[in-house]
């Protein structure tokens, strides 16, 4: 009876397991038969819609800005040079790299030994020279009395001679007495030429004592001037650089000893391509003090002066390109001669211009802006300015359109987008909620009581959540990977 049993239920078995797998069987081949039975559904094509970020195109009054690179220098510097050659007696304590110096301060003190004695013999020259002319001057008056007296004894010799003449006419003088009357005449006029020629030498040495006194002063003048040359000062208020200078150190004529610097008055030299000095020019082809900032960045931190532009170069230059400009500085603190810096120049206003990013202008001189279907067409525009990133255009039918402001390689006419303006908030995205089971609810309500490691701020905000119908999902999400399930 048992095998029987056995039997019967092996039997069982082996006909309800040819039983299923038949029924599964007929199940594959319904499933196959409908699914070859179905027409094949091609999926909806669907446009592609780009997003853009758009700016809006807004005419407005713009004053561009010309930058370029330039370099510090001193409108006012002078070589310290020695004037005469000799031995370095004393220094001014300033006289170092560096040093501030005062208008009109000693700076260096040369050997004035030789220069004082030149002087002293010029001093004892004059003293010659004018005593000389004083001697000139009085011989000159005794020669001129003396001419007055020669010429009255020759006028009374001349009345004699007359006397004796009627005397002789009338018969009553002799002939010799004339003739005595006459020697006597000649001979004065003779003393009076002779007296003439005493004052005329008599003048010549006034003449010749006082060129010789002139000659002298000159000469002082000179040696004064070698004294002078021994004491260099500043001539203007400054700093020294540049300086080889030392106590007691032999120099030679026009040896330059430093260099004086007028830190107050600096002026900064830039080059700008012709098109760029060509905007810069007035109506009368003459360059505009336009307004400069100078900017000198040291790690981050910039030091800013203002300026003016002054005036351009005479000449290019020979392998030169452009033109130097020149721009004074007011005011410059901190900058130094010899500084490489930022310059920018504001030149003339433009009037009805749009102001883009430069990556909305592709190498054409066209843009994209979007019509009244939100499609994008292109359209030219005249390129003006380039302001760093952005770029001043002008265009007829520009204002007022939304323009591009990123062009990519997908981008292109007839191509429909949606458009991202700048300044609108993006709506804020609601979190998935999940409506949770009892069952599921416990489990995640015990994991989070029996998390030893949750801070208790945590879990007690955690556990709000779900005291609520809808829990986040991102919250359940995170909790069941930490339960493993």
């Amino acid at each position: 009876m048992r095998f029987l049993r056995q039997s019967l239920t092996g039997l069982f078995l082996l006909s309800l397991t040819l039983g299923l797998l038949v029924y599964a069987g007929l199940l594959v081949r319904e499933a196959v038969e409908a699914r070859m039975s179905q027409e094949r559904r091609v999926p909806e094509a669907r446009e592609r819609v780009f997003a853009v970020n758009v700016v809006e195109a807004a005419p407005q009054t713009v004053t561009p800005v010309l930058t370029a690179f330039g370099e510090v220098q001193s409108r006012r510097a002078l070589e310290v040079r020695a004037a005469s050659a000799g031995k370095i007696v004393d220094l001014a304590e300033t006289f170092e790299e560096g040093g501030q110096v005062r208008a009109g301060e000693l700076l260096v003190q040369i050997d004035p030994g030789d220069a004082e004695l030149a002087l002293s013999r010029v001093q004892s020259d004059i003293l010659d020279a004018r005593a000389e002319q004083a001697e000139a001057e009085a011989a000159l008056l005794l020669a001129r009395d003396e001419l007055h007296s020669a010429e009255e004894q020759a006028a009374l010799r001349e009345k004699a001679y007359d006397r004796q003449r009627d005397l002789l006419s009338r018969g009553v003088g002799t002939a010799a007495s004339v003739e005595t009357a006459e020697l006597a005449a000649s001979s004065a006029r003779q003393s009076v030429l002779t007296r003439r020629q005493a004052v005329a030498q008599a003048e010549s040495r006034v003449s010749q004592a006082a060129t010789a006194l002139q000659r002298a002063e000159i000469a002082l003048a000179e040696a004064q001037r070698r004294l002078d040359d021994t004491r260099i000062v500043a001539r203007f208020a400054g700093t020294l650089a540049d300086v080889n200078a030392t106590l007691g150190r032999l120099v030679s004529n026009n040896e330059q000893l430093a260099r004086l610097v007028d830190p107050a008055a600096l002026e900064v030299s830039f080059r700008v391509s012709t098109a760029q000095y060509a905007r810069l020019l007035d109506g009368s082809g003459a360059l505009t003090r336009a307004p400069v900032r100078v900017t000198l960045d040291v790690l981050g931190t910039g030091l800013v002066s203002e300026g003016v532009l002054v005036r351009d170069s005479a000449a290019v230059g020979e392998g030169q390109t452009g033109r130097l400009l020149f721009a004074r500085l007011e005011a410059a603190r901190g900058l130094k001669p010899g500084d490489f810096v930022t310059v920018e120049i504001e030149e003339p206003p433009l009037e009805r211009v749009v102001r883009l990013p430069s990556s909305a202008l592709d190498a054409g001189g066209r843009v994209l802006v979007l019509d009244a279907e939100e499609r994008l067409e292109e359209r030219p525009v005249t390129l003006l300015r380039r302001q760093g990133d952005d770029v001043l255009v002008r265009a007829p039918d520009l204002a007022g359109r939304s323009v591009v402001a990123e062009r990519t390689p997908l981008l292109g006419a007839g191509i429909k987008v949606r458009a991202l303006r700048p300044g609108a908030a993006a709506a804020p995205e609601e979190p998935e909620m999940l409506e949770l089971s009892a069952e599921r609810r416990a489990k995640i309500r015990a994991f989070v009581e029996a998390n030893a490691r949750m801070p208790d701020e945590a879990k007690a905000r955690i556990l709000a959540q779900l005291e609520q119908e809808k829990v986040p999902a991102q919250v359940v999400r995170r909790i069941e990977e930490r339960m493993g399930g």
